[in-house]
């Protein structure tokens, strides 16, 4: 994608503790009016880099632009442009949902007809108009995600960053989020988007980076991603690491990939997954290895994911 229009600009971004880097030196962009997957397991780095792009954490080396504005000398004009949506709930239960926002609406700095404004349209857009006047104690979680987002939203920022927007809420309550997000893209916000559900950055972003260990690892749209795999996959899980003689065995039915650090988990392309599959349980019953699981990988942005890193998204 060319960049004429970036409204997020990250170059060399890295976070360390004592002797830990967190993350690796993290260089991309994202244009203006984009929506942005930035996925990958547990400790990958995400929320730390979040915690930069945003202006909590400070970076250990790096630089941050956002519209133009570098962070760490305009700190407060660029978080102006962010609306922040956190994974845990930021508000107060005890008040009602229309009292949580006019109150984050003062702190933004809104007040008389442009905060009611305001009010009225971002309870529009997550459609919580009809309980505003409930305290959000009794709301459900999927009402506590979207009031979550209505707050974020308040102040018309260019770009809405949200962390797991969609975790413990049922089918609906996400449905009615993802549209309202997309609605929100196509009206022209930008969106930096982490999700522990495939399926959502699937349909949502333009383009996904994925993470690993602090660095990005791959970094282009779904389509793209899933169209590198080229052949489907198997996947492969033993009860111990196999012996290099089987692994040669193995590669005479396909390309193999080790994809956990102890050797116990591999993918093995192929055209035919039938005929594979059956070739690769006789190696394993040849060599004595035991499978604790054997799984054909669909072509989506699931399978591409697992591939580069080995692990869930909930590993």
């Amino acid at each position: 994608m060319l960049m004429a229009d970036t409204i997020i600009a990250v170059e060399n971004l890295k976070k360390r503790y004592d002797t830990s880097d967190v993350v690796r030196g993290l260089t991309f962009k994202v244009a203006r009016g984009e929506c942005y997957g930035l996925l990958g397991p547990n400790g990958a780095g995400k929320t730390t880099t979040i915690g930069m792009l945003t202006g909590l954490i400070e970076p250990s080396e790096g630089t941050v632009h956002i519209d133009g504005l570098d962070l760490a000398h305009h700190r407060r004009e660029a978080q102006y442009q962010i609306g922040f949506v956190p994974q845990d709930f930021a508000f107060y239960p005890a008040l009602r949902g229309k009292d949580n926002l006019i109150f984050f609406g003062r702190l933004y700095g809104l007040r008389g007809k442009h905060l009611e404004d305001r009010l009225e349209a971002v309870l529009n857009t997550v459609m919580l108009t009809r309980q505003a006047d409930q305290a959000v104690a009794i709301y459900s979680n999927g009402m506590k995600r979207r009031l979550n987002i209505a707050i974020g939203l308040l102040h018309s920022p260019k770009i809405l960053i949200l962390d797991e927007p969609t975790v413990g809420i049922d089918a609906q309550s996400r449905s009615a989020i993802l549209e309202g997000l997309e609605s929100l893209n196509r009206e022209g916000v930008t969106i930096l988007y982490t999700t522990h559900y495939m399926e959502e950055a699937q349909r949502l972003c333009q383009r996904v980076a994925i993470m690993d260990h602090g660095s990005i690892i791959a970094l282009d749209s779904p389509a793209e991603l899933i169209r590198g795999i080229g052949e489907q996959i198997i996947r492969l899980e033993c009860d111990q690491p196999l012996h290099e003689e089987t692994l040669v065995a193995i590669e005479r039915v396909g390309p193999v990939k080790v994809v956990d650090d102890n050797g116990n988990i591999l993918h093995v392309k192929t055209s035919d997954p039938s005929k594979a599959v059956g070739a690769v349980i006789e190696i394993m019953d040849k060599a004595g290895t035991r499978l604790r699981s054997i799984d054909i990988l669909e072509a989506n942005l699931e399978s591409v994911f697992l591939h580069l890193t080995g692990r869930s998204l909930r590993d």
